[in-house]
């Protein structure tokens, strides 16, 4: 009897929230920084041969079916940023274009985080002293400091190119030394968009809930990639961006007339680029102008990360036509009437869903 080998690859039947909490995030950041790397190989799994007298070359067929699911990871909070928890499946409703979507996958928040940090290192600053990057460098152990024993960190920094010199680990004294030794940036520009792109495409393979906290001034001087390509990519991704501006407190100095360089249309620009990469993933932008503002900033973004429920979908669009699909979150009671949550008080609260705003379909044919 001849044994025939099937092999059925199923795509999008594994759901990222099965991942186990212990097991670390694929070793995708260190790649570039000459980490060694491991090569270790799983055996081979060794099947019985037929009797000599009946073997005959071996036929395999593969069949490859695509099963396409939408992954959200969604926050629902109040509108003074407190997350709100014990939500359920039915409390959701779906649309993409207009169009209801039934819900086939749903998780609480019980994962850890698994967060990139994202630092610019330019020497750009005030009166010579590069205050972005002793911002971003302050900031990032204020956000460490919102980490438990559990959750994977990793950090990159970015100045003419992207550095990936951390991988994840649950060391953050690991963490926290190498931030020790950024204090002299060796260049003044700031490859933002570049930045964004190449962390976003590392981090495509990442099984789970996933995130960037980017702490820049959003400022591009010298990127291959232009905003309108940034864009796209972010449209694309499925990880949540967190994005801290680092410049505030300048554009402060620069309203007053104190400041120099950089006009206050280039820090609006730059502003609205932070916002749009958090807006379109989902995720939340602050821009704190005094260090005192920076650990409860540092604070929420943790919680957020924590409070995020997990939801997925088979999108009833099946065409692979590379178009761009809105989709939108609601809230929604047992009446299917919009969600009502009171405080301890019975005050009504203003909920505000955060949310990635949609998806890229694939393009051309099915493999």
């Amino acid at each position: 009897m001849r044994t025939h080998v099937i092999r059925a690859i199923l795509v999008g039947g594994l759901f990222a929230l099965l991942t186990a909490a212990t097991a670390p995030p694929d070793r995708l950041l260190a790649q570039s920084s000459g980490a060694p790397q491991d090569t270790k190989q799983q055996p081979p799994v060794s099947v019985p041969s037929a009797p000599k007298d009946q073997q005959k070359p071996p036929e395999q067929y593969t069949l490859s079916v695509e099963v396409p699911l939408v992954t959200l990871d969604v926050v629902v909070a109040s509108d003074n940023g407190d997350p709100i928890t014990g939500l359920n499946k039915s409390n959701f409703r779906v649309s993409e274009d207009g169009v209801p979507q039934p819900i086939t996958n749903f998780a609480t928040p019980d994962a850890p985080i698994t967060c990139v940090m994202l630092l610019e290192f330019s020497s750009r600053g005030a009166n010579g002293y590069p205050v972005y990057m002793a911002n971003a460098v302050s900031w990032s152990n204020a956000f460490i400091s919102q980490l438990k024993k559990n959750d994977w960190l990793a950090l990159a920094y970015f100045d003419m190119r992207t550095h990936f010199d951390v991988d994840f680990t649950q060391d953050k004294m690991a963490v926290r030394s190498f931030l020790s030794t950024m204090r002299m940036p060796g260049f003044h520009e700031s490859n933002v968009f570049d930045a964004v792109i190449e962390t976003l495409d590392r981090l495509q393979d990442v099984k789970g809930r996933k995130s960037i906290l980017l702490l820049a001034s959003g400022r591009d001087t010298f990127s291959k990639h232009t905003w309108d390509d940034t864009q796209k990519r972010v449209k694309q991704t499925d990880v949540t961006i967190f994005s801290v501006g680092v410049a505030a407190f300048e554009e402060v100095m620069q309203d007053n007339g104190l400041g120099r360089g950089a006009s206050n249309l280039n820090y609006l620009q730059a502003d609205n680029q932070m916002r749009e990469f958090a807006r379109l993933t989902g995720g939340r932008s602050y821009f704190p102008r005094f260090p005192g503002e920076v650990p409860s900033d540092m604070q929420e973004i943790a919680a957020m990360l924590r409070s995020q429920y997990s939801l997925g979908y088979m999108p009833s669009n099946q065409a692979r036509d590379g178009k761009y699909r809105k989709i939108k979150v609601e809230m929604v009671g047992t009446d299917g009437k919009p969600l009502e949550v009171h405080d301890e008080k019975n005050k009504k609260l203003k909920l505000v869903v955060y949310a990635r705003q949609g998806y890229t379909a694939p393009k051309g044919p099915v493999s």
